[in-house]
Formats: C-alpha cells, sequence, structure tokens
C-alpha cells in the first residue's frame, strides 16, 4: 500500500518521520477517519474544520484545505487501486527538541493512510453487542476532547474486552468520572424510547463525532425529538433501541446490552429499531447522493 507523507505519494515500507516528532516523543498529533462513496470524501467539510480548531488548540501551524484534501485523497486511492477507502488523515507536531515547549509548532507532518472497505449496506447491516466498562472515560485533553494521538485510554478498554471474553465486534461503553454514560470506544452512542431520541451531553466529555452532529440534524430535520443529557447506565436498560455511530460504520444497531461481566442487561433486540432503521436508510441514501453533487 502507498501513504501520502507530506503530500508525496511513498511506499508503506518507506515511509518514515523523524524520532524526534512530538507526535512520538508526547502524542502531540491529530487525526480525522472518514469514507468516500463514489470516490468522494463524505462531511470532509466537517472533518477540515474539526481538525483545524484541534490544531489551533494545539499550536499546531496548519490549516486544512479541503479542495487539496479532495485531490489528494483521489490520487491516494488511485494509488492503491481503490474505487473507494477508509481514509486516516493525521497531523503531526513535527520535530522538537526533548522537553516541553513553549512555542507553537511549525513545520507539522502530514500523513494520509487509505485503505479497503467492507462491503456493507444498511438492510443487511448486522448489529453488534454493547458491553459496558469497567474502565472510566479518562478527561479531555483541553476545553473539549480532540481527536488525538492519545488513544491508551481506548485501547486499554479493547484490552479490557479481550480479557474479559467479548465477542470480537462488541463495542466497549465508557462512562465518565461521575458514573454517566459518555461514548463507546470508537463510537458515539444513541438510544430512543417513547419515540423520542437520546444521546450524552458534551459534558461527559465525549468526543463530539462528525457522524453524531449529521445524525443528530438529520433526527431534528424529520420531526424526531432529540435530547442531550446527563444519564446513567440504567437509562440505556430501559431503551427501546440503540444504536452506535461513526464515519467508517455510520449507524450500527445494538443488538444486546451486556453489563460489564457480560451478561446480558436487557433482553436482546431481535432486530434494528424502527428508528434505527429510518436513520440508517437515510444516512447512506445523502452519502450516496453526495457522489453526483
Amino acid at each position: 500500500m502507498k501513504i501520502l507523507l507530506n503530500g508525496q505519494l511513498t511506499r508503506q515500507s518507506e515511509a518514515v518521520i523523524s524520532a524526534f516528532d512530538h507526535g512520538f516523543l508526547y502524542g502531540m498529533g491529530l487525526f480525522e477517519t472518514f469514507r468516500t462513496y463514489g470516490g468522494r470524501p463524505w462531511l470532509l467539510e466537517r472533518h477540515a474544520d474539526r481538525l483545524s480548531r484541534g490544531c489551533e488548540q494545539l499550536g499546531i501551524r496548519y490549516e486544512p484545505d479541503v479542495g487539496r484534501m479532495k485531490r489528494r485523497i483521489a490520487e491516494l486511492l488511485e494509488a492503491n487501486g481503490l474505487g473507494d477507502g477508509y481514509v486516516r488523515w493525521s497531523v503531526s507536531a513535527g520535530v522538537g527538541e526533548i522537553g516541553l515547549p513553549s512555542a507553537d509548532y511549525e513545520r507539522p507532518n502530514e500523513i494520509v493512510y487509505a485503505k479497503p472497505l467492507a462491503p456493507d449496506k444498511p438492510e443487511t447491516r448486522q448489529g453488534k453487542p454493547l458491553r459496558l466498562l469497567q474502565l472510566r472515560r479518562s478527561t479531555p485533553e483541553g476545553a473539549f476532547r480532540l481527536k488525538s494521538f492519545h488513544y491508551m485510554n481506548n485501547i486499554a478498554a479493547k484490552r479490557e474486552l479481550r480479557l474479559t471474553g467479548a465477542a470480537p465486534n462488541t463495542e466497549g461503553l465508557f462512562l465518565d468520572g461521575a458514573g454517566h454514560v459518555a461514548e463507546g470506544m470508537v463510537s458515539n452512542v444513541f438510544w430512543a424510547r417513547s419515540g423520542k431520541l437520546y444521546t450524552p451531553s458534551p459534558d461527559t466529555g465525549l468526543l463530539e463525532g462528525v457522524t453524531r452532529e449529521y445524525v443528530i440534524r438529520m433526527a431534528i430535520a424529520e420531526g424526531l425529538s432529540v435530547e442531550e443529557g446527563l444519564y446513567g447506565w440504567e437509562s440505556l436498560q430501559e431503551a427501546d433501541e440503540a444504536f452506535v455511530t461513526n464515519s467508517i460504520q455510520e449507524i450500527v444497531p445494538v443488538a444486546r446490552l451486556e453489563d460489564d461481566q457480560g451478561r446480558p442487561a436487557r433482553p436482546a433486540y431481535e432486530r434494528a429499531g424502527e428508528i434505527t432503521s429510518r436513520l440508517m436508510r437515510l444516512y447512506r441514501n445523502a452519502a450516496e447522493r453526495s457522489e453526483t453533487e
């Protein structure tokens, strides 16, 4: 596979950055993951905006150019023989001295990866288990959570699932330090009860996902009532249906809710709920329409 390293197509085996890059030394870096439909990156402007805001907060002198990003993504997909793909756009702070800097990072590194997408259609999409984690969600790096290179909390959660015998496709569910439902390891979480949609507030320290934001707006446009708030684990246990979201998997139904020991926390959902199914179709239709816009 080939990647883009500072705008240049580079073989995976030949791509290197300095051992003094502060992305490696201190985790000072940000990334966005998204997918393409018909070769076109979906919701790219929103991803670029979040990346820009994060770089500004970290003092990384990097400003995404959406037009350039589109051209580079098309180039990378073609170089790897991909019609569509999973794309990760990363910005690492760049080389610095050992020690904590006070000045801005003037020469960041840009690394763009692409890989194939698994075939998937909303109408045949399988749900996944959602298991409560014993590990709590770490607090954000600053005023709001960044999609940063700091992934130790998420990886530790993934290890917890493996060590407690969870099925391979299980998503872990974080509570915040106060015991409120926060987010999944790689997703945001929604649930519905009596026709109303609920999702945790950013006050829990969750990552405000691009897909999360889009789904909220889409649901409201469809006449659904959406409430963001602070909810306990029991709120999910009382839900009529639930789903998780991220930019690669879109909207995925929760098939089974498990406690932190893997025991059923409520009866399994036999199929995707009415609201979940409706939103899955609407989301995919909107993404595929973007191919011709």
